[in-house]
This record gives structure tokens, C-alpha cells and sequence, in this order.
């Protein structure tokens, strides 16, 4: 299984310091829909971790999280894409939770439900506690500087290995370069007499 994780807010769709409270207010970052299709269409699970303290906090609803998630379906599916499948931490940081990222809880469940280690799976986000839920998870920490990635990146401190690209597209571009390599180098292989 080719497996990878997405971030919502800053890799997906834009980020808001007020919360995404409403479906009205998820709004698409250019081209990451459409780079969920091309994922898609080469074979990759996509799979969503976002924490949602909003929830925690009495800022939205569970029907309300359902609809933004709802409208988010729709306009990947609409794009050409799927996302198997949205993971979600409600609680706050207060709430010492094990799911909370840069805690890894997510992760473990998301690893548990696809039966499949996470050794090397690219995990996309914009913040700290994405690369390092990712990093304590063996997951390529990969950051975006989308949202808040330039904020990030000027910060510091980021995990080992951490792998940077402009936006989702473009690490859709990098996946999608080093799987044609490889097929290349197959078809290579096979074709050379021995």
C-alpha cells in the first residue's frame, strides 16, 4: 500500500487563526485538490490527520466538523481524487490526549486501520507538531510552506530528514517524479540483455 498523510488546515485548504468553524469558511489552497487527484489516480491511499481542538473548545459542533469535512470530500472527489479516510484530534492542549499532534496517537490509529507500518510513508503538513507526530511515527516528515510553513521553517527545530516543497503540489510533483524513476529503472532492467 502506498500510503501517505495530509494535514487539513494549510496543506489542503487555507489555515485561519480564528478556526475553520464552518463549511463556508474551507476554502481549497490552489491546486491541492488537484494535487490529491494525481495521487489518486497513482495509486495512493490518502489519508487526512488534523488536530481539531475547535471542537474542544465550543468554537464548532461534531455535525459542523461533518459538513466541512462533507464539502471537502465532495471537492476532491470532484477534482478526481479520494481521501480514504479523515482521523481527527477534538480535545485541547490541556487536555493531555495521546492524539493530539506532535503527540502520535493519530498516527498508531491510522496505522492500525490500514494494518501497515509507517516506516517511510510521507506525512505533509505546516507546522511543528505535524513533522513531529510524523517523525516519532517513522513517517517522512515532509513540510509544506503553505500556512503557517513559512512561519515554521523561520522557527527552526524541525526533525531529522525533514523534506520541504513550496505546497502540496509540488510534493505531489516529487512523489509522482520518483515513482516514474523507478518504473524507468525497471523497464530499464528488463530491457538490458543479461
Amino acid at each position: 500500500m502506498k500510503l501517505i498523510i495530509l494535514d487539513r488546515d494549510g496543506v489542503i485548504n487555507e489555515d485561519s487563526d480564528l478556526f475553520i468553524k464552518s463549511p463556508d469558511e474551507w476554502i481549497p489552497l490552489p491546486g491541492s485538490l488537484e494535487a490529491i487527484a494525481r495521487l489518486t489516480k497513482a495509486g495512493y491511499t490518502i489519508v487526512v490527520a488534523t488536530n481539531q481542538s475547535g471542537l474542544g473548545r465550543g468554537y464548532f459542533d461534531i455535525m459542523t466538523l461533518n459538513a466541512i469535512h462533507q464539502k471537502m470530500q465532495n471537492a476532491v472527489k470532484a477534482a478526481g481524487g479520494l481521501i480514504e479516510a479523515i482521523f481527527f484530534c477534538p480535545h485541547t492542549a490541556s487536555d493531555n490526549c495521546d492524539c493530539r499532534k506532535p503527540r502520535q496517537g493519530m498516527f498508531s490509529t491510522i496505522a492500525e486501520r490500514f494494518d501497515t507500518k509507517l516506516d517511510d510513508v510521507p506525512s505533509v503538513g505546516d507546522s511543528l507538531r505535524d513533522l513531529q507526530a510524523a517523525f516519532l511515527a517513522g513517517c517522512i516528515p515532509i513540510l509544506v510552506l503553505s500556512g503557517k510553513g513559512k512561519q515554521t521553517l523561520e522557527n527552526g527545530g524541525l526533525p531529522p530528514k525533514t523534506v520541504i516543497f513550496d505546497d502540496l503540489s509540488a510534493v505531489a510533483d516529487h512523489l509522482l517524479s520518483e515513482k516514474q524513476k523507478t518504473i524507468e529503472n525497471k523497464d530499464k532492467n528488463i530491457q538490458e540483455p543479461t
